[in-house]
């Protein structure tokens, strides 16, 4: 099973490699048409108006919302493939721990079970706070659907640090502190049961 996702990262690494390199290519020929670096009239310039441009109209309409320049859709496209492929390589590096600590923790019996769970719960945790601090620094409140979770799992662990711990300098370092504390915990737990 663990060599399953092993091949698959690397034929999604090698599809996303080539896709992205791809994507380079088509985004500096189709800048050099839209800054009139190559001809707008000849056929390389035709072509791409015809077919690339109206790929990339949703990007376009995106940047010259936020204010950018229409002519850097193309490596907007591109950046978005390179961290869209990021992460999809990251949740399969993911699914496959989970799937590798799933095997070891079956194999090791009831006390593996329950050294995975207790595993799984500061993992959760952890990933619940590097959501809200992500979060924070979004325009995005804590009532929102996509980061109400967090808030809900890190609050108890947070509020009690805030009365102990001041801010310094406006920054709110009780998330680093609960992050770090939580891989100290973990680290006694998994000693103390084993």
């Amino acid at each position: 099973m663990i060599s399953f996702f092993a091949l698959l990262r690397e034929i999604l690494k090698t599809i996303l490699l080539w896709s992205a390199l791809f994507v380079a290519l088509v985004a500096a020929i189709d800048w050099m048409v839209r800054a009139r670096r190559l001809s707008p009239f000849g056929p390389i310039a035709r072509f791409f108006r015809r077919h690339v441009d109206p790929l990339l109209e949703p990007v376009e309409r995106r940047v010259i919302r936020a204010g950018g320049l229409p002519a850097s859709a193309p490596w907007w496209a591109l950046a978005a493939i390179v961290v869209i492929g990021i992460v999809l390589l990251a949740l399969l590096d993911f699914v496959g721990g989970l799937v590798a600590d799933v095997m070891v923790g079956v194999s090791s019996g009831p006390g593996g079970l329950l050294r995975l769970l207790i595993v799984w719960i500061f993992t959760l945790l952890r990933i619940a706070i590097l959501v809200r601090v992500i979060a924070s620094w979004l325009p995005m409140g804590p009532f929102s659907p996509w980061v109400r979770w967090s808030f809900t799992l890190t609050e108890p662990i947070l509020r009690p640090l805030r009365r102990v711990i001041p801010p310094f300098r406006q920054i709110d370092l009780t998330p680093l502190i609960a992050f770090f504390g939580l891989g100290i915990l973990e680290g006694l737990v998994r000693d103390w049961l084993r």
